[in-house]
């Protein structure tokens, strides 16, 4: 599709309630928050992976400078697709650094292993390090302010499998009954970090202290979309603050099986070189690990972003 094509919007019609063979509220998908139509891009082509998530980024070299207009424009489309993907790029870990500065403060993991920088995450994966990111979730959550946005990078792929996937939060959230939207209303949830498992005690401890529990909201509003959005996830989220805990789960587990629909999802095949960036306050990604023993070697900077509201 080329930059001056869009996506064919369904006539507006009445939402068909799920039937006992459906899994999800079947009714016409609005990647924005009105569905208007958006401005062309001029700069480069967008080819959609779906309706309202996952887009690939032709002619855009992110190894080159890039200029102002270059970036208002990819951030418009990030914005409207959630995650943007780019093919054949030659970014080496101080590039991909400086890239994501455009979009904010790059942060320093506080537990994961880094590449030659410590704002580049090293995720490296093999025979003798099996793969645990296969499960839906929205990275660093635990923090006060979560990230804003992921940038990762392909540096060795399997032969087959490790793909990635990603859920569109704001219409699964669109998606859930009346009823479920008036029993969220309003509350926050507890996130909770799960690294350090390795750490002698005493570290553990110091991690523990300098990352403490934090409450978010279970529905969050992007502060520059105005969407509405899930945000719990079944990696970092514990509880729903002032439910008893068989109310909680119950809840957190509805909550969380909206990410599962292959209707609000795009998946992408990695090659190297590949990019992926997407909006972290906006989405859920699972990585497959289906291409265990065989390696893969990603890199991650991850943006500062603001406090969930």
């Amino acid at each position: 599709m080329s930059n001056n094509d869009t996506v064919a919007t369904a006539a507006p019609a009445a939402p068909v309630r799920r039937s006992p063979l459906s899994a999800v509220y079947v009714r016409p998908l609005h990647r924005t928050a009105d569905d208007s139509a958006q401005a062309p891009y001029t700069l480069f082509d967008v080819v959609p992976y779906s309706r309202t998530i996952g887009a690939e980024i032709r002619g855009v070299d992110l190894s080159a400078e890039i200029d102002p207009q270059l970036q208002a424009e990819l951030h418009r489309c990030l914005l409207e697709w959630k995650v943007i993907f780019f093919r054949d790029q030659r970014l080496d870990s101080r590039a991909h650094r400086d890239m994501a500065s455009l979009w904010g403060k790059p942060e320093v993991h506080p537990f994961l292993p880094k590449a030659d920088h410590p704002e580049v995450v090293l995720l490296q994966r093999g025979e003798h390090d099996i793969p645990v990111e296969n499960v839906w979730h929205s990275d660093v959550s635990f923090m006060k302010a979560p990230a804003m946005g992921s940038i990762l990078k392909a540096v060795q792929v399997p032969q087959t499998g490790g793909d990635t996937l990603w859920a569109d939060m704001a219409v699964a959230y669109d998606g859930l009954s009346d009823a479920v939207k008036e029993r969220v209303e309003g509350k926050m949830a507890v996130h909770r970090h799960q690294f350090g498992r390795g750490l002698a005690p005493e570290e553990k401890a110091k991690k523990d202290r300098e990352n403490p529990p934090q409450e978010h909201p279970v529905v969050r509003t992007h502060p520059e979309t105005g969407q509405k959005l899930i945000y719990v996830n079944k990696v970092f989220t514990s509880h729903i603050v002032g439910m008893d805990r068989d109310e909680s789960d119950e809840l957190l587990e509805i909550l969380m099986r909206e990410a599962t629909h292959p209707e609000y999802q795009c998946r992408f095949h990695w090659e190297p070189g590949s990019v992926a960036f997407w909006d972290n306050r906006a989405t859920q990604h699972y990585a497959c690990g289906d291409y265990y023993p065989d390696p893969r070697t990603m890199q991650r900077v991850t943006i500062t972003g603001d406090v969930p509201f």
